[in-house]
């Protein structure tokens, strides 16, 4: 079993930084294995839940390019993807950047998934929920301390 220690996310910096993922990583759509991993990373910012990214290899899922794109000022263009496994379809449920900004080229090709959009997520032993708003993609657990971006009055600050 896997136990995360504590972390606070005002203690996160900015601008951001990648690191690697020690922790088993489990996703799941329609009771179907999307992904598993132990090589993710994940990327922390101030204020921010972390968001993971996983290599292509550890997907199970079908992926389909979908119309979606957005920029982050610290990573550029992202593009997204619709997750399908068997008749259940995530629409835009996860993104990559295929050619980040200087300091986020680790994150070439990796994937990212929005939790609210899966049926199960697991960080470790811990059950992941969405960050709040519909902007960021970070994965709450519950050895996260501190005020994170996302829930209404949030999004600019």
């Amino acid at each position: 079993m896997t136990i995360l220690g504590r972390e606070n996310v005002e203690d996160y910096p900015r601008p951001p930084v990648v690191e690697a993922v020690p922790h088993h990583i489990t996703i799941r759509l329609g009771g179907a294995l999307v992904a598993e991993t132990t090589q993710a990373l994940r990327v922390l910012e101030t204020f921010h839940a972390p968001t993971y990214y996983l290599q292509p290899a550890d997907i199970c899922a079908t992926l389909r390019p979908s119309p979606r794109s957005s920029f982050c000022e610290w990573k550029g263009q992202a593009r997204y993807f619709d997750v399908l496994v068997g008749d259940q379809i995530a629409a835009g449920a996860a993104w990559a950047y295929d050619t980040p900004t200087d300091g986020f080229s680790e994150l070439a090709g990796y994937l990212a998934f929005y939790a609210g959009m899966m049926d199960e997520v697991w960080v470790g032993n811990l059950r992941v929920i969405p960050q709040p708003g519909d902007f960021y993609g970070g994965w709450v657990t519950t050895n996260l301390d501190g005020l994170i971006k996302g829930a209404p009055g949030t999004r600019h600050w």
